[in-house]
């Protein structure tokens, strides 16, 4: 569903992500680990279009991104590490708008948005303007908005920043649901406690470069006497220098 060939990203002299090689596949829950300013955002936005990448071919559902073709845009939801939401509006009319930008028809819409404020629960909120939510009910709008077309692929960076125990709880059994029905979802996150929650497969950036890439499992068997938790582990892999 996602495969990113060889892709790099420079900043003027600097190279942020140099040459990724990743495949996620419908039905997996890919956590793309690594320490703050390892390229895991930079990643995340070459994947969804708004950095171009200086290198490499991505592909979602097989075809190349760099053609802009805005039926691939609909294939995704992007759910960006901060909310951006339109204050004056209030929930309902902030999902009524992002529906209308995918020509969903109003019937289908409004029992979409019925279905996401059952799920979030955040029915209480729906009508009141999004300036007055809390982190965690922004997160939570901001979810729906990125569910609401019910797309294949599913993209977010740093989903937990922020949020209350509920909201993190109701956003992780969301995440593990939609992999479970065949959607391909892909986080990026520097917790270990979500990779070792729901991921079934997971890529460790360091510096730009990956440098693990396979199954949650075969990064549990690297524990051992030297490194006796995922943490350790992670700690030893990310700060060694070779």
């Amino acid at each position: 569903m996602l495969e990113l060939d060889d892709v790099s990203k420079s900043f003027g002299n600097f190279l942020a992500v140099k040459k990724i090689k990743l495949k996620v596949n419908k039905g997996d829950l890919y956590g793309f680990l690594g320490p703050n300013g390892a390229g895991k955002t930079t990643t995340i936005k070459m994947i969804t279009g708004l950095y171009k990448q200086s290198s490499g071919r991505i592909y979602i559902d097989g075809k190349d991104i760099s053609n802009n073709d805005l039926t691939l845009k609909s294939k995704f939801g992007y759910i960006p590490d901060q909310p951006f939401l339109y204050d004056k509006l209030t929930g309902i009319e902030y999902l009524m708008f992002t529906g209308s930008l995918y020509g969903i028809d109003s019937k289908t819409l409004k029992s979409k948005i019925d279905e996401l404020i059952d799920i979030l629960k955040f029915e209480d909120w729906i009508h009141k303007r999004t300036e007055d939510y809390s982190q965690g009910m922004k997160q939570r709008i901001t979810i729906a908005s990125a569910f609401i077309h019910d797309p294949d692929l599913i993209i977010i960076d740093e989903p937990m920043v922020g949020l209350d125990p509920q909201s993190a709880a109701i956003v992780k059994h969301i995440l593990v649901q939609k992999s479970q029905n065949g959607k391909a979802v892909f986080v990026s996150t520097h917790s270990l406690n979500v990779v070792e929650e729901i991921c079934t497969k997971v890529a460790i950036i360091k510096k730009g470069e990956l440098i693990f890439d396979d199954s949650l499992s075969a990064l549990q068997q690297q524990i051992n006497e030297h490194n006796p938790t995922l943490e350790k582990l992670f700690i030893e892999l990310t700060n060694s220098d070779e």
